[in-house]
């Protein structure tokens, strides 16, 4: 490998560039309490949230009514985003920097909690906290990891938190 000086592209000894793809994490690279943040975020629009609550089938109105949301108390006269699409997002900006190409399976969600609302035009932001892993018992070449997802908005508030339970290859 070399690299010419005032370059900032690294060659192989061929002179062919080096190349790099974006995977996510194998197992035994994720390190416990870890802080991984998940950049850029992700703006939410309200043709978001009613395509995502009408293909869901989710008749709430808090998101989809604006007249219904602008009598009801406590949001300012605004409709919700749909909180599974809250979820899904703060899963989805996750993915290309922990599990694109090592994710075996998701194994299960547990402590789900939205602690304040997320609106259109608001801009959701993710990190993820590695809170444990352990080798699989019965997958070879595999293992457990634990993940803490928390979604935040544009001002840091806390708006989606989930634990969520993986299974990862490990390293060929």
């Amino acid at each position: 490998m070399s690299t010419t000086p005032g370059s900032d592209m690294s060659t192989t000894s061929g002179g062919e560039p080096k190349r790099v793809t974006q995977r996510g994490l194998y197992f035994e690279e994720f390190e416990i309490e870890t802080v991984y943040e998940h950049r850029p975020g992700r703006t939410v629009t309200e043709a978001d949230n009613v395509v995502f609550t009408t293909l869901t089938m989710n008749t709430q109105a808090l998101h989809l009514d604006a007249a219904f949301a602008a009598e009801q108390p406590g949001f300012g006269g605004e409709r919700l985003v749909n909180s599974m699409f809250t979820l899904s997002t703060i899963v989805g900006l996750s993915v290309s920097q922990l599990t694109q190409g090592t994710l075996v399976a998701n194994l299960g969600f547990s402590e789900i909690a939205f602690p304040k609302p997320l609106f259109h035009g608001d801009t959701l932001y993710a990190e993820t906290v590695c809170t444990g892993k352990r080798e699989s018992k019965s997958r070879p070449g595999e293992g457990v990891v634990s993940l803490r997802h928390i979604g935040k908005n544009q001002h840091g508030d806390v708006v989606a938190i989930a634990q969520r339970s993986t299974l990862v290859r490990k390293k060929p």
